[in-house]
């Protein structure tokens, strides 16, 4: 890297969108989980809300799929972003990502986006708790605060099988050493057969460790992210005793829960039921400029369903509005768009839609 490189007036800032970075370092932080750092060929300063997430855009065995990862590192450090990857035994991309990512590599990213974030949602004392490769966003707010010397008393928490298993376990020793008001706790949840001299807290974490660890964690910000019976047991201590849930906070890209499922069946079975009842006259125009395509559809039915009939092929990783991937623009016309934080309010007022989760309620024209 030159110095040109670092030239403010060439230097771009980042925004939601699509961009092209390249892999400048590959990290193995445990047996199975690597850390991928990216930059961009051309200048730019990765800004986000620490917590936020982007969408990887691959290509695999000739299939295209999108992603999305927690971004790992800081804000603080501007030029470059981080995600941290566990292999998942029969994972399509993750193993793809260990097994075949490598330095000087370049894939496109989408974002950055995601309401979990330290930025939002400010406290004096906060406590972080975090299951396996959940202490991703955690970890990009903890080195966010460590860096920018924030006045906030940290409560960090986080559970692993083994000790090998303990993501950024010296990184995180030396900044909860060095910081008197951040507090580092690890819990390894093998009790038997560890293979490890381990002296710390074992087993499943419980009301009576957490009350150990923070007496106060009843008067303190929680930020949450590990795999569902994690996130489901915490939430069942804090509800047992009180906890005001708004200042709950919790991250979550597991598979879509049994109950959105099962609700996603019903709503398609009333769909097909009441279709024959729709006359023509009262289904709704979608007309998409981009390719000089349109489409009439019933209502409550996506912008996105409404590409597909035409074989338009909008890029999309959840389907619930949380990645951001499908984003486009809304050229005339409404819709109503329930997302999940996949779109930032600036998104919104530039006239950006994200196509899963917007429904035309009448016709529309959109920019794709």
């Amino acid at each position: 890297m030159t110095m040109n490189f670092l030239n403010p007036v060439t230097t771009q800032t980042w925004t939601n969108g699509r961009h092209l970075v390249r892999c400048v370092k590959v990290i193995q932080e445990t047996w199975d989980v690597r850390t991928f750092c990216f930059m961009a060929e051309q200048p730019v300063l990765f800004f986000f809300k620490p917590g936020q997430f982007v969408t990887l855009e691959l290509e695999i065995d000739g299939e295209s799929i999108m992603r999305s990862y927690t971004i790992s590192s800081s804000p603080s450090i501007p030029y470059s972003f981080s995600i941290t990857v566990k292999r998942v035994p029969g994972g399509k991309v993750s193993n793809w990502l260990h097994d075949n990512l490598k330095v000087g590599d370049e894939l496109a990213v989408h974002g950055p986006v995601g309401n979990f974030n330290s930025i939002d949602f400010p406290a004096d004392k906060v406590l972080f708790l975090s299951g396996g490769v959940g202490i991703t966003p955690l970890m990009s707010m903890t080195r966010w605060f460590f860096d920018t010397n924030a006045n906030v008393d940290v409560e960090f928490i986080h559970s692993a099988r083994a000790p090998r298993d303990v993501i950024y376990h010296r990184e995180l020793v030396h900044m909860f050493s060095r910081i008197p008001e951040f507090k580092l706790h690890i819990v390894c949840e093998k009790k038997d057969d560890i293979g490890e001299a381990w002296a710390g807290y074992r087993g499943y974490l419980t009301q009576p460790m957490l009350e150990l660890m923070a007496p106060d964690y009843l008067e303190r910000e929680i930020f949450c992210c590990g795999p569902t019976p994690y996130m489901n047991a915490i939430k069942h201590i804090l509800r047992e005793n009180g906890f005001d849930m708004s200042r709950y906070h919790e991250e979550s890209f597991g598979a879509t829960p049994l109950d959105v499922r099962e609700e996603v069946l019903e709503l398609a079975e009333q769909a097909e039921a009441e279709a024959e009842e729709i006359d023509y006259a009262d289904m709704l125009s979608v007309e998409f400029v981009g390719s000089g395509k349109s489409v009439r559809i019933q209502p409550g039915e996506t912008v996105h369903s409404a590409a597909a009939k035409l074989g338009l092929h909008i890029p999309k990783a959840c389907g619930m509005g949380i990645c951001g991937t499908c984003r486009v623009g809304l050229k005339s016309g409404q819709v109503d768009m329930e997302h999940n934080g996949g779109i930032t309010d600036e998104d919104v007022a530039e006239g950006y839609i994200l196509s899963c989760c917007s429904k035309p309620l009448g016709d529309v024209v959109v920019d794709y």
